[in-house]
């Protein structure tokens, strides 16, 4: 225990710290900062402006049990030293073909949409620079570089500063708006809304509340920051704690504006992400063109952290599957921490996948079949995840020191059959004609 320092400048791997400690923290807020994308923020901003303050609890809840699935993923990496990936591999071939029709459809249609979300704000900041398909071009070539350049410590910081960014933003509007906060108290009460579907537009603000395949990646960038056995697993849950609470402020704060700006006014906005490009033209009529602009770039720092989150974290787990495929074998954290993978041809090609295939989808569009298997395969990651979670740590896999307890288990049960609910309906509700 002689060594308790960070390691991110290094490479190295070093021992876990006696105590816990705030300046540990970094996954977390890497997480928080990709898994709360634009998509994020409009899909609460609508919930507070259809209904009021009265769904915050379901927000509240959805980052619990995001907790739950970010906080095993973590576990598995530090109680038994493996990748995640390793112990899907552990539980059947059928994982590795679904991890990778997952990440080539997902990561194809995905690039686009990303580059497309972060090139928005840049457009409605600067309206007569280029079109918005060169400002999505320019996200996706920085992203591309920035991450092929750097290892996980400057990466790391960059997204701290954005996290900043957004933070200072949406507390700002949260505050300018006034909430009314007796109301906001009483929305912690679980009161379903009055109208149709009211159930199932619950469960989709629950389940859209912070990351998909971003959980996922936590264990690895978890390895990245250099935290490789159970001796760091007190700061682990630290780490995931402050990432959620942070998440939390992100989406309770839209939340608010969508409530106060919005509702009261009875005002609706699209969804997606010119949603938030609505938003701004709203927020500069009523408070003025300096607020309208200080949310873009909020809005410009929420979608470029979940791009450069994706192509770094999901690029880590696409270099660790063809890492175990050449080697039969386990892939330690050990391995992962050393830097390696961020400088390997796997890692460097999924990044290019990310980038420069789905640029032709900013000029064609996106195609009804890549669509539909996209929110498909999307709305399948999370019972997945869960599922094999509650399996890997529930078995001998998994040290028994380690191995879920009771609320673990509640936790990500609940988790599983939440996104399994999501997944039907989310297949139920495609074009299937238009596949066909």
């Amino acid at each position: 225990m002689a060594d308790t320092t960070d390691n991110t400048a290094t490479g190295g791997v070093t021992s876990a710290p006696r105590k816990s400690s705030w300046k540990y923290i970094g996954p977390g807020i890497v997480v928080a900062a990709t898994g709360v994308g634009a998509g994020d923020l409009v899909a609460t901003l609508i919930a507070g402006s259809n209904f009021g303050y009265t769904l915050l609890w379901a927000a509240v809840i959805g980052c619990l049990v995001k907790i739950s699935l970010a906080e095993a993923a973590g576990r598995w990496h530090l109680a038994t030293g493996r990748t995640l990936f390793d112990g899907w591999a552990s539980l059947g071939r059928w994982t590795t073909w679904f991890f990778v029709v997952y990440v080539v459809i997902w990561g194809f249609a995905y690039g686009a949409a990303a580059m497309s979300s972060s090139a928005l704000p840049l457009q409605a900041l600067f309206p007569d620079v280029m079109d918005l398909e060169w400002w999505a071009i320019l996200c996706g070539l920085s992203g591309l570089v920035f991450v092929w350049f750097n290892k996980y410590a400057v990466f790391e910081k960059v997204m701290t500063v954005l996290v900043g960014v957004m933070f200072v933003v949406t507390v700002y509007l949260a505050i300018r708006v006034t909430p009314n906060l007796p109301e906001a108290f009483a929305g912690l009460l679980p009161v379903l809304p009055d109208e149709k579907d009211s159930i199932l537009n619950t469960l989709g603000l629950i389940g859209g509340v912070g990351g998909t395949i971003t959980l996922a990646a936590y264990g690895y960038w978890v390895n990245a920051k250099g935290w490789t056995d159970a001796g760091w697993m007190r700061i682990m849950r630290l780490d995931n704690r402050v990432a959620y609470a942070t998440t939390g402020i992100f989406v309770i704060a839209m939340l608010f504006v969508g409530a106060e700006l919005l509702h009261s006014a009875n005002i609706a906005i699209a969804s997606g992400d010119k949603g938030l490009i609505q938003l701004g033209g709203i927020l500069e009529d009523e408070y003025g063109p300096a607020t309208a602009k200080f949310f873009l770039i909020g809005f410009f720092a929420t979608s470029y952290t979940s791009l450069i989150g994706v192509w770094h974290g999901v690029s880590l787990m696409f270099a660790d599957f063809v890492a175990r495929y050449q080697k039969k074998g386990a892939v330690k954290g050990e391995e992962v921490a050393s830097g390696a993978r961020e400088r390997s041809w796997p890692f460097r090609a999924y990044l290019l996948w990310l980038t420069f295939p789905p640029i032709v989808l900013l000029f064609q569009g996106q195609p009804f079949r890549l669509i539909i298997l996209y929110g498909v395969l999307g709305a399948a990651f999370l019972p997945f995840l869960a599922a094999t979670l509650v399996w890997l740590l529930n078995s001998s896999r998994t040290p028994r020191e380690w191995r879920n307890g009771m609320v673990s288990n509640a936790m990500l049960v609940i988790a599983g059959l939440l996104f399994l609910v999501l997944c039907v309906k989310q297949i139920w509700d495609q074009n299937w004609a238009d596949f066909f």
